[in-house]
């Protein structure tokens, strides 16, 4: 059982209203030292010629997500460099997993893919105070996650979970979270 990973990057994924900003700010505060990358930023950031992700994809809406994955990498990469434990959060799916997890130069890095039942992500995304979903169905991303995304790392179903239940199994398998791969460096 890993309970402090160390300079590490940390990477929180799963559907819209899956729980991710929660567990990956509550796993922060269990850490040491550790920061909360929130993929979203580098989406807000783009103030004008945004373009959002719909499911008829455009190749600006993809130039952009690409982008996004890019820099909170890069920023996750240089939080462990300088001994952080970087918790990223982001809606990373499909074959963005694998991409996402090619970018990150830091070895150890943990995926957890948060998988509450659609049904669960239907009752919070109606009980939160933001929409997530816009274009998007609750089934359509559900079904990108359990029929296009790759199975690396640690994959909860958190229906039944609370946000502290969630960061507790996080913790107890994050050894099963572990993504090897060849290209990954230690933090200094």
């Amino acid at each position: 059982m890993i309970t402090e990973p160390g300079p590490a990057v940390v990477l929180i994924t799963g559907v819209m209203a899956a729980g991710k900003s929660t567990v990956a700010d509550l796993l922060a505060r269990r850490l040491p030292r550790a920061a909360h990358v929130r993929g979203d930023f580098f989406r807000r950031m783009m103030v004008s010629g945004r373009e959002e992700l719909r499911p008829e994809e455009t190749a600006e809406a993809r130039a952009q997500l690409d982008l996004r994955h890019r820099l909170s990498a890069l920023v996750a990469d240089e939080y462990a460099r300088d001994g952080w434990t970087a918790i990223v959060q982001d809606v990373v799916l499909g074959e963005d997993l694998s991409r996402y997890v090619a970018r990150v130069r830091t070895s150890p890095l943990y995926v957890v893919v948060l998988v509450p039942s659609a049904a669960t992500v239907r009752d919070r995304e109606a009980e939160r105070p933001k929409t997530g979903y816009g274009d998007w169905s609750v089934d359509a991303l559900d079904r990108v996650l359990r029929e296009e995304t790759p199975r690396i790392g640690l994959w909860l179903d958190t229906s039944g979970h609370t946000p502290e239940q969630t960061v507790s199994t996080i913790l107890a398998g994050l050894a099963g979270a572990r993504v090897p791969a060849p290209g990954r460096i230690p933090p200094l």
